[in-house]
């Protein structure tokens, strides 16, 4: 049986289990005696998401593609104290091979240069679970926790923060601000750049219209506070956080704050296009550990690619990825331009960023570029077709001439409803500049990934 039959039998055997799921979910009650029959666009209530109850919220489902900040429109009317739960679900298929041409490196007995022997087969699935409350007019928290992950397989918590839009109190002028301003607290995934907003966060797959993230993945999460200033489409933003992945009170002479800021506009010029444009600071000159190019402790979703025999799922989590090592100094800068023309979007990253470790004399530099093209057919959009182009290059604490990578990849997808996704993706990524003695000496890897998400 051949790898291409194999990925179309698993497809289509994931496309009945994705309509069996929907199929399970509780059907909607006859009309009581006398009622009259449900209207039309009750009957296509499946396909229209589930009902948002949240103000100020990103649906988890279709809904929430193309939205950025957190909306400063309601959304919804304020009637009390609510609590909500939500969930998001993905697995993939993986049909990827590696390559080298690195020199064997021999460490008690075994080349640690060679590359695992990967093929066909599932990963396993990952899973989010969100506790959303309205705490008052304008005002709610967001809890999630990582159900199981690559790097972890234990549930532990992401993030959690409270978000206000509205004061609960009427404080004179601070409510006419508040029609401007959002402020965001806690222990939280921090606003730097756009390209977070459309990455895949463990279970939630729904945002990415491909498959794996950046090869320079900025995200993390830490603690700290977010003011925004939004009028007529322009946006302001500053912060303030610890720095770090978690917060401490240890060690103070090795850590200090880390400046967050993004001036920008999102405006629909005409009815049919939409236009955005950001740039996004973050610096921190004073960090134990700074985790902006590493703190997606979800892992990455090309499992084992360019991985050695002795690797193991967890520990080597971030195949494919390339973190710079700025682990005690930081300053980046990533510049992001939207467009969307009717079913057409174009999204783009130019990223630079220097630092380095404290035991480096010298701050090094790295680059990062990308362009996603999607194109969504239908009248919900439904179906889509993706191309994306990235590369990332630069200078490693061990290495001193440059290196780095580059990668294609081609996807599609299919929301079965709002809530399912069907999505496939051929990629392709070579490394530069590595070493004989560097496992990523001639590096490669390609081939197809399929990937499943149920979101609600």
């Amino acid at each position: 049986m051949t790898t291409t039959f194999r990925l179309a039998l698993t497809l289509t055997a994931m496309l009945a289990s994705a309509v069996s799921a929907a199929a399970q979910a509780p059907p909607v009650p006859d009309p009581a005696p006398g009622a009259s029959a449900p209207a039309e666009d009750e009957k296509k209530a499946p396909y229209e998401g589930r009902a948002i109850t949240m103000q100020h919220f990103r649906a988890l489902d279709q809904r929430g593609i193309n939205v950025f900040e957190t909306p400063k429109e309601p959304g919804v009317e304020y009637t009390g104290f609510k609590l909500d739960f939500s969930a998001a679900f993905t697995s993939q298929l993986q049909s990827l091979s590696h390559e080298n041409t690195a020199v064997p490196v021999v460490v008690n007995g075994v080349n640690t240069n060679q590359l695992a022997d990967i093929g066909f087969g599932f990963n396993n699935s990952t899973a989010n679970l969100y506790l959303h409350a309205q705490l008052a007019k304008g005002v709610r928290v967001q809890l999630t926790t990582y159900l199981s992950s690559r790097h972890h397989n234990e549930a532990w918590v992401k993030d959690g923060f409270i978000l206000v839009d509205e004061l609960p109190v009427n404080v004179g002028r601070l409510n006419t601000l508040m029609k401007y301003a959002t402020l965001r607290v806690g222990h939280m995934e921090i606003n730097y750049g756009d390209a977070h907003f459309r990455r895949t966060d463990n279970g939630n797959a729904v945002y990415n219209p491909f498959v794996g993230n950046y090869i320079m993945d900025a995200f993390t999460t830490e603690v700290g506070g977010e003011v925004y200033l939004r009028s007529k489409g322009v946006i302001l933003m500053g912060g303030v956080t610890g720095g770090e992945i978690r917060g401490t009170v240890l060690t103070p002479e090795k850590r200090g704050p880390a400046y967050l800021g993004k001036a920008g506009f999102d405006r629909n010029v005409r009815k049919d296009l939409r236009v955005r444009m950001t740039g996004s600071l973050y610096k921190t000159n004073r960090a134990v550990n700074s985790t902006l190019y590493g703190g997606d402790r979800a892992g990455s979703r090309y499992y084992w690619v360019m991985e050695n025999t002795q690797a193991t799922e967890t520990a080597q989590a971030f195949s494919g990825l390339i973190n710079p090592g700025f682990r005690n100094q930081v300053t980046a800068l990533q510049f992001n331009p939207f467009l969307k023309f009717r079913g057409l979007e174009l999204f783009g990253v130019v990223e630079r960023a220097e630092g380095r470790a404290t035991t480096e004399a010298a701050n090094r530099t790295w680059n990062q570029y990308a362009a996603d093209v999607v194109y969504r057919f239908f009248p919900r959009e439904q179906v889509f077709a993706g191309l994306r182009y990235n590369k990332a290059e630069g200078t490693l604490a061990d290495i001193t001439n440059k290196v780095g990578a580059n990668r294609w990849q081609v996807a599609g997808g299919w929301f079965v409803t709002p809530n399912i996704l069907m999505k496939a993706e051929y990629v392709t990524q070579e490394y530069a500049g590595y070493p004989p003695a560097n496992i990523k000496n001639g590096g490669k890897f390609h081939g197809t990934m399929l990937e499943g998400v149920v979101a609600f």
